[in-house]
This record gives structure tokens, C-alpha cells and sequence, in this order.
């Protein structure tokens, strides 16, 4: 008898596979436009309970000095700058770290943690109050939680399909370490320099610290592996800077102890 019913064609097997790609791609593609605007809903006092779990890792690593309260005496003076619906409820607060590694992030629990090798780069205080600016830039975009949100929902649709739900126990840790999208990253610059002039009426210094990094290849590598190139940064800020008319005073010295 002739089979009225033939197996389906190579062809038509690589369709409907690329049918079903297409729609779990657009499904997820969906729920991480979700979980963006849902972020932005989360209260500040559920971000800070969130930093409950992961700032006592930096804590254990960081050691009160005179070099850390000098960073939080700077960072108290910036928060005046701040708009206060974005200051309240925040505790705002400087971790250092003296470790080598050129880098400052910032983690849920109003936290920013500040290395020594970065600290050690810079030559003014210019320069240290871009890059805090840059970090609460990231706070105002409540891009940690956006980055957590979406390393939750993306592990979450993998374990689905291969059963492995370990992602649980690293999901919270591993938001620290989060590289944040370029859009977000621009955003954080943006915010950083307008706050850097608010805070001394010019701009001189904003982009040095990116420039270093540019110039010295290698030198670091933590920074470059959780923000973008700090060449097309500094064009970039130079752009901005012209466009909105920034003036550039003198930069001040830098007289944190940075071997405290």
C-alpha cells in the first residue's frame, strides 16, 4: 500500500526547528523587556535586603582605614549633588579594598567598592570622582538589579530545558561581577560627568582616568572585563563635554592616602 504520510524532508525538519528557535528567542527576548521595567519597581528596601547576602563578601575583604574613611568623607560631599528622591533611603557607602586590582564596582546594598590599584591610578581627585560618579550612575539605573534580574531569567530558561537549577546559589554572588550592557555603561558615564560638574562647576578630569587606561594596555584588565573599551569612552566624553558646554577649571589633588 502507498504510504500516504511520508517522513518530513530535511528541509522542512530544519524549518520547523528554526520556527521553534525563533519563538523561544522572541519569548525571551520579551521577559527580559519585562524584567527591565519590572526592576524598576523594586523598592530600595528590597535592593538593600538583597545586599544582605552579597556585601559581607567585600566586607571580609575590605579594612577600615583612614584611606576609607577619607573616600566616604568625598562621597558624603557628592551626595549632595544628588536629586533627593534618589537619595532617599539610600546609605550610601565607600568599601576599599587593598588589593591590586583596578577596579570599582557597584553592588546591591548602596555599596561601592574601590581597590587600591584603581585608587593608586589616580592623579587628581578629579578623576576619583568621575569614576564614584560613574558607579552611582549605575544605581540610579538600577543596572545591578537589571543585570541579577536578567542572569536569573536566562539561567532559569536553560535549567528548564537541561534540569540543572544550581544557578540558585550563585545567581545572587554573581551580579557583582556583572558586565553591563553599552547603553547602560553610556548612561552611567552621562551621569558621572554631569555630576562631576555639579560638584566643582567644570569638568576638567573626566576623562584622565580612561585615558590612563588606554595608554597603558594590560594595566587593567578586572576594569576592562566589567566596562567598555576606555578609548571609545573618551571620545565619547570629549563629545559630550563640547556639546553641553562643560567648562574645564583646575583639577584638585588628590590627598587620600592610598597606601593606608
Amino acid at each position: 500500500m502507498e504510504n500516504r504520510n511520508p517522513p518530513p524532508s530535511a528541509r522542512q525538519l530544519l524549518t520547523v526547528l528554526g520556527l521553534f528557535v525563533g519563538f523561544i528567542v522572541g519569548m525571551v527576548w520579551l521577559l527580559l523587556l519585562l524584567v527591565d521595567n519590572l526592576v524598576l519597581l523594586v523598592p530600595v528596601s528590597a535592593e538593600q535586603q538583597l545586599g544582605k547576602f552579597i556585601v559581607p563578601a567585600y566586607e571580609r575583604l575590605a579594612e577600615p582605614s583612614a584611606t576609607q574613611d577619607g573616600l566616604n568623607q568625598l562621597l558624603d560631599g557628592l551626595e549632595t549633588e544628588l536629586e533627593p528622591e534618589f537619595r532617599e533611603g539610600r546609605d550610601f557607602r565607600v568599601l576599599y579594598v587593598p588589593e591590586p586590582t583596578v577596579n570599582a564596582i557597584a553592588i546591591p546594598g548602596d555599596r561601592l567598592v574601590v581597590y587600591q590599584g584603581l585608587l593608586s591610578q589616580m592623579g587628581s581627585e578629579n578623576e576619583l570622582v568621575m569614576v564614584l560618579g560613574h558607579e552611582l550612575g549605575h544605581f540610579a539605573g538600577r543596572d545591578h538589579l537589571r543585570s541579577l534580574g536578567r542572569g536569573l531569567l536566562l539561567r532559569a530558561v536553560v535549567g528548564s530545558f537541561v534540569g540543572d537549577l544550581s544557578w540558585l546559589e550563585s545567581a545572587a554572588v554573581a551580579v557583582s561581577a556583572a558586565r553591563f550592557s553599552q547603553s547602560q555603561e553610556r548612561q552611567a558615564d552621562e551621569f558621572g560627568l554631569e555630576l562631576l560638574n555639579d560638584y566643582y562647576g567644570h569638568v576638567a578630569g573626566a576623562t584622565d582616568f580612561f585615558q590612563g587606561l588606554k595608554d597603558k594596555p594590560g594595566l587593567g584588565l578586572a576594569f576592562f572585563s566589567s566596562h567598555p573599551n576606555p578609548g571609545d569612552r573618551v571620545e565619547r566624553l570629549k563629545g559630550l563635554i563640547q556639546q553641553r558646554g562643560y567648562g574645564i577649571g583646575e583639577k584638585q589633588p588628590l590627598t587620600i592616602n592610598n597606601r593606608q
